[in-house]
């Protein structure tokens, strides 16, 4: 059977079709920039011209399989004015294996900001059933100004990649001019560019996409980060919305410090879970009979490697480094006590096993330059460039202008919440930002969507998810007790899996709220893909094939 050729508009006219582009792109814009009548009626010109693209689909690579297509379109740099600058837009697509099931587009972002997408669909392939691919087209894309989409760059040497920067009185200074000195760099090589490297302007590039598709409606799945882009999308393009899979959930009101502050407050509920745990185990980790006492070994360990930093895999390891890896690490309480019996082996001067150490590496690693890039043409800095460009152009207001703001907070959070706060909380290059051209995103709305979240995340918590589930109204949520890691879908737990894949086949959403057990085996997965932090959250590379 012949596949189903892509309509170019199926049955919807071109200003049909772009009309919640339009006007979404228009009426949220800050109000000094928005068009009057006649020149929105030049802006819906402008952007037919778009949606008239037909895109040149090709095998991706020569070594990739024949079904995984690649092509390049154009969208605006900026959709207030849409006949200025363009961009490119990199996609994929792997069309229905089925086409007389087919029901529509399945989108689909990795998380980050800043995570690349284009060879979402392989992963997706992998790890989908059957049914669900028989019934979609999975459609990838680098997000602007990430991968082969136009990519920013800010000319960052990796030092200064490396955010994650504890406070300490005697370095705050030079903390505040790598904040600032991070700013100008990106402002002078990219200014024009990074202020429309936003979700908003994304989620808008999403639905030009779909009317260039010839799609009344999109499906997706997102995770992490890519969970905010979708609840986005909904709110911008609420009837352009299908079926939509939202797992490990940002919280859209913390909106981008406060989801970075939620690494150091949801690490402490999970670090007494683990004190817990390994306290019931000692007799064979030896660590402490107690919570009390394993708390103590624990900080005493700290205390130790700030006094003399402590080898591990031939480098110093700081106090500072272990508090970073073990706010990851905690949230599976078994590789969390594994790391730290091999951490005390090396402060004893003892053997010990270098895999198990890997969380508690030393700090040189903590930033993003050691992200693997797809192309020679993708700037060493380009995930950290985009990384900045949406966590401080989504909601500027949320970022302080000044920097005795953050020490202060820095000094409160270490205070309440010990293992990460002062990380979290510290001098950012937001501070130096300059405002962004469009508002925060209020997301509120009835579109149906099915967030999926495990109870113990470490990027995205609990709380976050049921945040986003209440913001969604029309939503329903799947809740993993005792599930750890980031990313639930697929996970080869058939309570998760089975209640994701029957609302992607049918379209219904379960009657009420899900609530499943956590298995063995999943949440084994989830502490072999246990890695050291770039961003917050992006699951799906750790999950699918090695081109991620």
């Amino acid at each position: 059977m012949r596949r189903r050729r892509l309509a170019p508009l199926l049955a919807v006219s071109v200003t049909a079709t772009l009309a919640p582009v339009l006007a979404t792109s228009t009426a949220t814009a800050a109000p000094a920039a928005t068009p009057s009548t006649a020149s929105s009626s030049a802006a819906t010109g402008a952007l037919n011209q778009y949606v008239k693209q037909k895109p040149q689909w090709k095998r991706c690579e020569a070594d990739a399989p024949a079904e995984f297509e690649c092509a390049t379109i154009k969208v605006p740099l900026d959709y207030r004015v849409p006949g200025g600058k363009r961009i490119d837009l990199a996609i994929s697509r792997i069309r229905s294996t089925t086409p007389d099931k087919r029901h529509g587009v399945l989108f689909s972002n990795p998380g980050g900001p800043g995570g690349q997408g284009l060879y979402m669909p392989l992963g997706l392939q992998e790890r989908l059933p059957e049914s669900a691919q028989q019934k979609y087209d999975l459609i990838g894309f680098d997000p602007r100004g990430v991968g082969q989409s136009s990519p920013v760059s800010c000319d960052l040497e990796p030092e200064e990649e490396n955010w994650l920067r504890p406070y300490k009185e005697e370095t705050f200074d030079k903390d505040v001019a790598w904040a600032r000195d991070v700013a100008n760099k990106c402002k002078e090589k990219a200014g024009d560019t990074l202020p429309h490297i936003t979700t908003r302007n994304t989620a808008r590039d999403m639905d030009l996409l779909r009317a260039i598709l010839g799609e009344k409606k999109i499906s997706y799945v997102g995770y992490s980060y890519g969970t905010y882009l979708g609840a986005v999308y909904t709110q911008l393009f609420p009837g352009r919305a299908d079926r939509f899979v939202l797992d490990s959930a940002v919280d859209p009101a913390r909106a981008w410090r406060g989801m970075i502050q939620w690494w150091a407050e949801g690490a402490e509920p999970a670090f007494d879970r683990w004190t817990e745990w390994a306290a019931e185990r000692s007799e064979k980790y030896g660590l402490g009979d107690t919570p009390k006492e394993v708390d103590r070994t624990f900080w005493d360990l700290v205390a130790q490697a700030d006094e003399k930093p402590i080898e591990v895999e031939g480098q110093p390891t700081t106090g500072d480094d272990i508090r970073s890896g073990m706010r990851a690490a905690v949230f599976s309480p078994e590789y969390a006590t594994e790391g730290v019996v091999e951490l005390k082996k090396a402060a004893a001067g003892e053997p010990a096993s270098v895999n198990r150490l890997a969380a508690f590496a030393g700090s040189e690693g903590t930033g993003t330059a050691g992200a693997a890039v797809d192309a020679a043409e993708v700037p060493s800095d380009n995930m950290t460039a985009s990384f900045w460009a949406v966590v401080c152009g989504d909601n500027s207001a949320a970022w302080s202008r000044d920097p005795e703001s953050y020490r202060q907070d820095a000094i409160g959070d270490k205070g309440r919440y010990p293992l990460f706060g002062d990380f979290a909380s510290s001098i950012k290059p937001c501070a130096f930002w300059d405002k962004s051209v469009e508002p925060a995103t209020n997301v509120n709305n009835r579109v149906g969507s099915l967030v999926v979240q495990n109870e113990w995340d470490s990027q995205t918590p609990l709380p976050s998810g049921q945040a986003l589930h209440a913001d969604l109204k029309g939503s329903k949520m799947v809740t993993v007790l005792g599930g750890e890691g980031h990313g639930v879908y697929p996970n080869g737990n058939a309570c998760t899996d089975g209640t994701v894949t029957d609302y992607l086949f049918s379209g219904k959403l379960p009657a009420k709220d899900v609530t499943c057990e956590a298995t063995a085996d999943s949440n084994a997965e989830a502490r072999k893909n246990q890695k050291r932090d770039v961003l917050p959250g992006s699951p799906l590379p750790e999950r699918a094939p090695d081109r991620f």
